[in-house]
């Protein structure tokens, strides 16, 4: 029998992942809860035989194999925890928590129940980042020295609690700088992190108590490599977004780098000398993989997968460049 899933938060990106994990076939949508009315008519044009419940509790009372869980950031943490007691896999949106210590705490969870353990950091999945770190581990560019990564949007999140760092855990590092922290970490195989160092800005002023950063600078040591990166919400960027990784070795170079401003086009590219050859572009439907990836995995099994334990490097890295 396919896994029973319940999808707890099933606003646009909730229905997103639900949809990329339905068309699967792996898995089936068995419950949805969400506040809104609206959100949970829309998740049942996804799922039509889901049962709708009014509270996490009444989903986790439900026989369910695992819960995705697309709620704001400050509930990530105790509400993978509560599933993972209850027996459940779960996969979480990022950040698993706001904290090192809370992310690990749910992966401590997961192993004791030794459930399977995801969260969405979707864009190692585009097809760009898996030529490039596929480049580096077959070792084509030679050793890896140098990382920059970028990551600016010119707007801002829409839902009022992301600015409050109690709920949000931080600004632009938490909700951007976390996939670039874990692009850099993912392709280099997880290294050693050291020497970190940040400058973080609000409202184009030094961080201060009370608010959260709204451009960042981090730079810090993986093992050898030397990996620097900048985000921001809201800047004067010509565009929508600037989303770029680029990895210099000592045998090659390769960067993937957005298109016209978009959040969703890339291009990557293999660089040799003054000589680029193209590896990926045009569309690519990356969104959902993550999602997609944790059901077919679930589908063959519900245990602990060890790569979870990966969650704990990059939540140091922002606690890290967050001073903390």
């Amino acid at each position: 029998m396919k896994p029973r899933i319940g999808f707890l938060g099933t606003g646009w990106i909730g229905r997103h992942r639900m949809a990329a994990m339905v068309a699967t076939g792996a898995i089936d949508a068995a419950a949805v809860c969400d506040p809104s009315q609206q959100c949970v008519d829309e998740a049942l044009v996804v799922a039509p035989t889901a049962q709708v419940v009014d509270s996490f509790d009444a989903m986790l009372a439900l026989d369910l194999d695992g819960v995705v869980i697309a709620t704001p950031s400050a509930l990530h943490a105790d509400q993978s925890i509560r599933a993972l007691e209850a027996g459940k896999a779960v996969f979480c949106q990022k950040p698993l928590g706001r904290t090192a210590a809370e992310v690990d705490a749910v992966i401590a969870a997961a192993r004791t129940a030794d459930r399977l353990l995801g969260v969405d950091l979707s864009y190692r999945h585009t097809a760009g980042m898996e030529a490039i770190a596929g480049l580096i581990r077959d070792g084509a560019l030679g050793d890896i020295f140098a990382v920059d990564l970028t990551f600016h949007n010119a707007y801002g999140p829409d839902k009022p609690w992301f600015y409050d760092p109690e709920q949000s855990g931080g600004g632009c590092v938490v909700d951007l700088g976390v996939h670039l922290v874990d692009l850099a970490l993912w392709t280099l195989g997880f290294p050693q992190v050291s020497d970190a160092h940040a400058a973080l800005y609000a409202g184009g002023q030094p961080l201060h108590p009370g608010s959260v950063e709204d451009y960042a600078t981090a730079s810090f040591q993986a093992g050898g490599t030397n990996v620097r990166l900048a985000c921001s919400w809201r800047l004067h960027a010509g565009q929508d977004a600037v989303i770029a990784a680029d990895f210099y070795g000592t045998q090659g170079g390769a960067a993937l780098r957005n298109v016209g401003g978009s959040f969703y086009d890339f291009t990557a590219d293999h660089f040799t000398g003054t000589h680029a050859t193209r590896l990926t572009q045009g569309a690519d439907d990356w969104g959902g993989r993550a999602a997609a990836d944790w059901a077919a995995l679930l589908a063959r099994s519900y245990r602990y997968d060890e790569a979870a334990d990966h969650y704990a490097r990059s939540a140091q890295v922002l606690d890290r460049i967050y001073g903390r």
